[in-house]
């Protein structure tokens, strides 16, 4: 099956080679045109619209119109309808201008009446029903060159300008392609600087040569033509794009042109006739203005001539990448990084050249082989350095061949890859090796690294990397326990990796076995189970047992390559009969092992000639059992290249000893690694014969995957094939590697890397449950959660709340008992248990904290996303002072609040006794920065922290404050609904949509939130202003608590209590005028200093979040500017009655400090001031701020959170 490129070039071979030299060429006719389109779109290019084109398209443009109100857009050559009408409605509204080119007089006419029809007998309205002016639809060829009548006489070209300009198959008819593309990168508008270019062509015709996407994505179709010479002469004389004047030349032309079809294509039948198939790469690329700064790069950085850059992966040699720069020093590698952050395009990464993501279209490549020193540092060149074992530092463009030479050398080795052609992408993405039973996988001996960093190309060392080998300005970065164990696994997703350090082991001499059975009599499925199992279950560690399928001389082929590693005698294991006598029996050493294994010698004459290609997936299975030893055989009958074979890498030992989450790489509970290996005559390559030996690997990958327990990450790359292999690849560590990936990879560099896991939406609310022993906090957590489960709110995945509870604790709990050996689940359940251990684990705890004083942190994040895809997270054992304060930075997308049980001393001792017992359940320990004290079972109400009780700190006021003197679960259960439920109002949702992005404001890099434009909405005033008096209300119940007794000042949830709403210019000026207006409530007007008449109070204020951003992030600020001051009316605000403070942000929090030292200043008390803002922005730690400065009493509550800068 060719594809349609190969029949393009066919057809015209064809017509050349048929036709006279002087025969006339017609283009096709409009009707030719329309035909042959509409032949091409019922044969499968719709199929290929819906699967790859609508789901790209939707997702290139979902940022950009999240951050307009309105969009222009310039289509080129949309056909008789847009593409763009099948976007769904928000966005299709958005669309406040549209115009096209469109040379086809037929399909402009049929386009026009589209766009300005609507069905009312359907309910579909107009595809574009915000159109500011009537669109313009030129039929005329899109320019590629500037002119003075380029946009038509009656359009000034510097007025004209769009949002996008989108080319959907439409690039054929146009000569230069990368003309097109520059012309429509003129036609952008400047600012902001994100619109885009978009173009979605077949693959292997494209040429953009030197161009950087931002965004670039592949897929392969398939188009079915009915094997009929009608339709058949249709569809050629479309993919060729003309005819002949002669019409009896015409004729021979077209009557060859369908023979080229039959031959070219595939044979497909089904009940409704025959089909030929033909293949249909296709890409999709996304250009932003940025795009053309290769040039830029190369000034800095050598770059390879691209025509010229092999790599050993075959596929990737097909793809086209924007330009290959080649490193030869760590500025160089930081150099590439920082280009690629500021233009907003990904990088792709050569290490042995082995992945087929290492070079992708319209993506600059890295090409790290100049990295490829391997040193070997014993201990006697440790120094001062508290280790022992020899090490390996490896450079990243290293080759697993040389570093076990130079290993060998030294008497050492290191457990890499069964191939000597293999680099550090495989090692750091796990690293199947001969030697991974014996020592583990390759991730498992990496002691550190040196890595460049995606956040601002800074060279960071991580774990043990000796001091002569760590570059000049490297650092260890704050995450880098996170990092290092992020790339024990997770391969090159977190940082352009410079050097690799293993530690190393004494080298081994190998005898090698080599045995092969013939499978006959259709017990196919039934030997392999039996004879692998046989072999292989009762072999020691030092040894393994890989097993190949293939079929050979008529009949299926179960071949085993027996392997004993020993550094001085060996043991030769016997064997039941039935093998046929050992092909292969020698002893070799680390080198020869590459040579020695079954497919390099044995199978099918040997795949080592290098006339082949291959493609392989690797699935892990527990054992060889009856069903997947049938998929197996079913795998190697149904293959479509004679020497396509399973490879079963033999697991376990010490493969399994290293829990899953000590690495990143998660899947450890494997008995066999199945490389499911497709090959083919490397003269076929980019033909139907490779296509189908790939289809015929990932075609058994996920159905052994079904059968299986996880998938190799180190082949995968952003194919949409390998997503739901990707998905099991990381075992339990998904949620931790997707927030990594995140956090480490901010401006997504390495996109094009092996898929991390989808990041877990984070809780829309976290509820911190703070108070003293005993006072129920953990019987309250589950009353609360059973409450807002309960509850049908408007929530982002529909239907009830997901809700879940969890202890601080329980990491801590989980950790010592790994450490020492104590049993964890009796630690989680057995309170006498416990106790014994208790001392123990403060001390394992408190250490734990002096090495990472992180620590508590860490433990939160973890119990964050551990709880996956839930809308709220209630979390207990928390002792910190203030915590929202302390930990909201860490989850800037959540609103966190806390709520502090109180409860009597009498309470907490009946409790502590047993007395209440009916409807409650004991409570949870404590695990914050003080340590873990003991844990909960489920029978009574009774927290186990009574060793220490919590005092409410001065500085420090909880969000909401729940006595729990009386017993039972009503008082809870109401309590939720009061108050907690506030938290989710579906109106919350409403105003955030009202909430405008704006992506590069006030400067590069920044997206910038348009909280003003609430106002800009209708009813958006109103919304808020309901919103912010109700949360007054709801959430006063935690002001002026009397110790002990939970009881509230009545002032406080009364507007008519209030004795003026203090507000801050500009934005807080919105918001509270119409708040005071609402509650009737006099305003009371914080201004610059100067704007007020007489008389007046003011203090000093830092600048603001606005201010500070505004600024260019390399100047600095003159000392006029740092500070300024601010004032209030002297008898604005009353003493003795509670006073709210409105603004429309939180940011750093340094307004906020400003406003209320002023407050101070005129005479108010703090202890009646709570603080309200519109939108909040965690990651700037403003209510950190606040506290540092003394003002963490203050109760500060926000409607909105936003997680951006």
């Amino acid at each position: 099956m060719a594809t349609l490129d190969v029949l393009k070039d066919a057809l015209r071979e064809t017509a050349t080679a048929t036709a006279l030299s002087s025969a006339r060429k017609l283009p096709l006719s409009e009707t030719q045109y329309s035909a042959g389109f509409e032949t091409l779109m019922r044969s499968g290019g719709q199929l290929t619209y819906d699967s790859f084109v609508l789901p790209q398209l939707s997702a290139f443009l979902a940022p950009l119109f999240r951050s307009r109100a309105g969009v222009s857009i310039l289509e080129i050559g949309p056909g008789p309808q847009s593409v763009l009408g099948s976007l769904p409605e928000e966005m299709r509204r958005k669309v406040r201008t549209y115009d096209a080119f469109e040379t086809s007089t037929l399909h402009a006419d049929r386009l026009q009446k589209w766009l300005c029809a609507s069905d009312d007998s359907t309910g579909t309205g107009l595809p574009f029903p915000c159109l500011r002016h009537q669109p313009d639809i030129r039929r005329v060829p899109f320019p590629t060159t500037r002119g003075p009548d380029c946009l038509g006489n009656d359009h000034d070209e510097e007025k004209c300008k769009y949002d996008v300009v989108l080319f959907c198959h439409s690039l054929y008819g146009i000569e230069t392609h990368r003309g097109a593309v520059d012309r429509a990168l003129n036609l952008l508008v400047k600012k902001p600087a994100d619109g885009l270019v978009l173009v979605f062509h077949r693959r292997d015709s494209l040429h953009l040569a030197g161009l950087a996407a931002s965004v670039a994505a592949q897929h392969v179709g398939t188009v079915r033509i009915k094997n009929d010479d009608a339709i058949l002469d249709l569809f050629a004389c479309f993919i060729a794009g003309f005819t002949f004047a002669f019409a009896a030349m015409d004729q021979a032309v077209r009557e060859r042109w369908k023979e080229n079809c039959r031959v070219l294509g595939r044979r497909e039948k089904d009940g409704q006739g025959e089909y030929i198939a033909f293949s249909a790469p296709e890409i999709a690329m996304a250009f932003t203005q940025h795009c053309t700064a290769v040039p830029k790069l190369e000034r800095q950085v050598p770059v390879a001539v691209t025509q010229d850059f092999s790599v050993k992966n075959r596929e990737a040699r097909w793809y086209s990448p924007a330009a290959v720069a080649r490193p030869w020093n760590i500025g160089h590698v930081q150099a590439c990084i920082r280009w690629a952050i500021e233009h907003g395009v990904g990088l792709t990464v050569v290490g042995g050249g082995h992945g087929g993501q290492c070079l992708w279209p319209g993506v600059v490549a890295v090409d790290m082989t100049a990295f490829d020193q391997v040193h070997v540092v014993t201990a006697k060149y440790l120094g001062g350095e508290d280790k022992s074992d020899p090490l390996l530092v490896v450079g990243a463009g290293s080759k697993t061949g040389d570093v076990v030479r130079e290993a060998l050398n030294a008497g050492l080795t290191v457990p890499l890859g069964s191939r000597p052609s293999v680099g550090a992408g495989l090692w750091l993405q796990g690293g199947i090796g001969h030697l991974a039973r014996l020592h583990g996988l390759s991730c498992d001996v990496v002691v550190g690294a040196v890595i460049i960093g995606l956040e601002s190309g800074a060279i960071f060392y991580v774990g043990n990397v000796p001091s002569e080998y760590r570059p000049k300005g490297a650092v260890r970065p704050y995450h880098e326990n996170d990092l290092l164990w992020a790339i024990r696994g997770g391969g090159t997703n977190f940082g352009i990796v410079v050097s690799v350090v293993f530690s190393a082991f004494p080298a081994k001499n190998y005898l090698v076995q080599n045995l092969v059975v013939p499978l006959r009599d259709g017990m196919e499925a039934r030997l392999v189970e039996d004879r692998v199992g046989e072999v292989s279950r009762n072999l020691p560690r030092h040894c393994s047992a890989d097993a190949y399928l293939y079929w050979d001389e008529g009949s299926l082929q179960l071949g085993l390559t027996v392997l004993e590693a020993s550094e001085s005698t060996f043991t030769v294991y016997p064997f039941e009969n039935g093998w046929e006598k050992p092909a292969i029996s020698r002893v070799v050493d680390g080198i020869g092992l590459f040579e020695t294994e079954m497919y390099m010698s044995a199978m099918h004459g040997g795949h080592g000639g290098g006339k082949t290609s291959s493609f392989k997936r690797c699935i892990f299975i527990e054992d060889i059992d009856g069903p997947i030893s049938a998929v197996l055989t079913e795998a190697v009958k149904s293959r479509p290249s004679p020497f396509c074979y399973l490879h079963l890498l033999h697991g376990g030992g010490a493969v399994g000893d290293m829990a899953p989450e000590a690495t990143a790489f998660g899947c450890r509970d494997w008995s066999y690694a199945c490389v499911i290996t497709g090959v083919w005559d490397r003269d076929r390559d980019a033909t139907e014969d490779a296509q189908a030996v790939v289809r015929w690997v990932y075609t058994m990958a996920h159905k052994l995957l079904s059968l299986g327990c996880g998938a190799y990450g180190a082949d995968l790359g952003p194919d949409p094939r390998d997503i739901p292999l990707a998905a099991r690849a990381f075992g339990p560590n998904s949620a931790r590697l997707a927030r990594l990936k995140q956090g480490l990879d901010p401006h997504h560099v390495l996109k094009y890397a092996c898929p991390m896991p989808s990041r877990s939406k984070p809780p829309s609310l976290v509820i911190l449950v703070t108070g003293e022993s005993c006072a129920g906090k953990d019987f309250c957590a589950e009353v609360w959660a059973s409450v807002l489960s309960r509850t049908q709110m408007s929530t982002s995945t529909g239907g009830k709340i997901l809700v879940h509870v969890a202890s601080i604790s329980e990491v801590t709990k989980r950790e010592y008992a790994a450490a020492s050996g104590a049993d964890a689940n009796r630690l989680l359940r057995d309170r006498a248990y416990k106790e014994r251990h208790r001392q123990a684990m403060t001390a394992f705890f408190r250490d734990q904290v002096r090495r990472n004083p992180r620590l508590p942190e860490e433990h939160f994040l973890s119990l964050v996303h551990i709880a996956g895809d839930v809308d709220v997270l209630l979390i207990t054992g928390l002792r910190e002072e203030s915590p929202v304060a302390i930990l909201s930075h860490l989850v800037p997308e959540s609103k966190l609040v806390e709520v502090g049980v109180r409860a009597s001393e009498e309470s907490r001792w009946d409790r502590l006794n047993g007395r209440y017992n009916s409807d409650i359940e004991e409570e949870e320990d404590e695990g914050g920065i003080n340590g873990p004290d003991v844990d909960n079972n489920v029978n009574n109400n009774v927290d186990s922290d009574v060793f220490s009780d919590a005092v409410l700190p001065v500085n420090s006021r909880p969000t909401l404050v729940f006595n729990n003197d009386v017993t039972g679960r009503i008082p809870a259960e109401q309590f939720a609904l009061d108050h907690l439920c506030h938290f989710l109002h579906p109106h919350l949702r409403a105003l955030e949509n009202t909430v405008r992005p704006v992506p590069d404001f006030p400067r590069q890099s920044i997206e910038f939130r348009h909280v003003l434009g609430v106002a800009e909405h209708r009813d958006g005033l109103l919304l808020s202003t309901e919103l912010i008096r109700d949360r007054y209300t709801h959430v006063s119940v935690n002001m002026k608590v009397t110790p002990g007794s939970g009881s509230n000042d009545e002032n406080f949830g009364k507007w008519g209590k209030v004795g003026a709403i203090v507000c801050c210019e500009a934005g807080g000026f919105i918001f509270a005028s119409a708040l005071a207006f609402s509650v009737n409530v006099p305003l009371a007007l914080v201004r610059t200093a100067g704007k007020l008449p007489p008389p007046t109070v003011s203090v000093a204020k830092s600048s603001s979040h606005i201010s500070s951003s505004s600024s260019s992030p390399t100047s600095t600020p003159s000392p006029s500017s740092e500070a300024e001051r601010i004032e209030i009316g002297r008898d604005a605000v009353p003493h003795d009655c509670p006073i709210v403070v409105v603004d429309d942000v939180l940011a750093t929090g340094e307004t906020l400090c400003g406003v209320l030292d002023l407050l101070i200043k005129a005479g108010a008390n703090l202890d009646y001031v709570t603080v309200l803002v519109v939108a909040e922005f965690p990651l700037h730690r403003g209510r950190d701020l606040l506290r540092r400065r003394g003002f963490g009493q203050v109760n500060i509550e926000s409607l909105l959170v936003f997680g951006g800068p």
